[in-house]
């Protein structure tokens, strides 16, 4: 297909690969040769979609949100992922990964972490399966997502902080591929986001599919279309995003919308929109969009959100923008609290600062009267309460 799929290599167009030092690369290929099987397999399918069932909770609902669409005189579904066990969609990735490291005879699992809602699925899934634990965060992001350090902790997982860089979500990044270089033959990486080399990007986008499949069902008995008009997503890494949009890719009826960390503002130095200002570049094993200088040096990024703090995006999003089968939009640190307290006021539900991004750009995106627009509600706002109450307004 021309977006589902990665071709051999991992390349979605001109964007994926595997750009990884040799001592990885037994471990990646042996993944990269297994993982698919693993995938397809019905003792797998069986147990992951049990766990999805019972463990997870899902299907998250579909839930339509009358005031919301009121306010904005367009039809809006917020995709419930929120709801789920540990209060976000990181958990459809970490239980297909974990049963995946099983199968691999994997003792250790490692990971990374911004926003904390990736560590704590991993650390709940080890916790789980009786594996042991390790959670690289940034040194910034453990202070400002403390509550979810807690919550890692508890399961028994050891978080290390990230002292280097901007001590956030690209440096934790680059601490858990140095730990597997060194003990790559018993350790599993489970990378939280649809980037890292392949067969990452697809594998994690397969296991979150499972969102968008769920999606075309409810959205079918709601309002007896088998498609929304628009699926909204913010993106950092991409994984919220890939399994929102997976199961549409190929469907040019449905609009497919992301939503940035403008931060500061996109030309204030202090950003993270990354399709926006970034260019082709390699990091953390994939060839993509990110944020660089004249010299290809990375640049720092900037987002008040910790999950949407990184100089990257995953190359099957690069590809959907500049072959704009997706469209791009920027939210600011404001912008995105402002949708934090309209949801909360006027819904009821406080979503986490990443999702609100989302929100955000509601507004801009032309939806009409008619028009069904499902947004992914990516993630529940508790780590965020902190954050929430301390912001004051650039």
């Amino acid at each position: 297909m021309k977006y589902r799929n990665p071709d051999e290599q991992g390349f979605y167009g001109e964007f994926g690969g595997a750009y990884i030092p040799e001592m990885l690369y037994a471990n990646v290929e042996n993944l990269r040769r297994v993982y698919q099987d693993i995938l397809d397999d019905p003792t797998f399918l069986k147990q992951y979609h049990d766990l999805l069932r019972d463990y997870v909770g899902r299907p998250s609902p579909l839930y339509y949100a009358k005031n919301l669409s009121t306010k904005y005189n367009t039809n809006i579904y917020l995709k419930r992922e929120d709801l789920n066990h540990t209060g976000a969609h990181k958990i459809n990735n970490t239980i297909g990964q974990i049963l995946i490291a099983q199968r691999l005879g994997k003792k250790r699992i490692i990971a990374e972490t911004g926003a904390g809602q990736h560590g704590v699925a991993t650390a709940t899934v080890c916790a789980l399966m009786g594996l042991d634990c390790v959670v690289y965060m940034g040194a910034v992001d453990i202070e400002r997502q403390a509550p979810n350090v807690a919550r890692m902790k508890m399961m028994g997982a050891t978080v290390v902080p990230a002292e280097s860089g901007s001590k956030t979500l690209k440096d934790a990044t680059n601490e858990a591929i140095r730990d597997w270089i060194n003990n790559a033959e018993d350790t599993h990486y489970i990378i939280g986001s649809a980037i890292g080399p392949h067969p990452y990007p697809d594998m994690v986008t397969k296991l979150q599919a499972v969102v968008s499949e769920e999606i075309a069902k409810q959205i079918f008995e709601k309002t007896g279309k088998d498609y929304p008009d628009y699926v909204v997503a913010c993106v950092g890494g991409g994984s919220n995003a890939a399994g929102a949009f997976y199961y549409f890719l190929e469907d040019e009826r449905v609009k497919l919308i992301l939503a940035e960390a403008a931060g500061k503002g996109i030309d204030s130095g202090h950003s993270a929109a990354t399709s926006i200002l970034g260019k082709k570049g390699v990091i953390h094993g994939c060839m993509t969009l990110l944020m660089q200088d004249e010299f290809g040096q990375i640049e720092e990024p900037y987002s008040l959100s910790a999950g949407l703090d990184y100089p990257g995006i995953g190359p099957m999003h690069a590809h959907l923008i500049t072959t704009k089968r997706a469209k791009v939009y920027a939210a600011t640190d404001d912008e995105a609290m402002q949708a934090v307290y309209e949801l909360s006021k006027i819904e009821g539900i406080i979503p986490a600062l990443e999702t609100a991004h989302a929100l955000a750009i509601i507004p801009r995106i032309g939806a009409k009267p008619d028009d069904n627009v499902v947004i992914s509600l990516s993630g529940r706002g508790d780590k965020d309460l902190t954050t929430f109450m301390n912001y004051i307004p650039n």
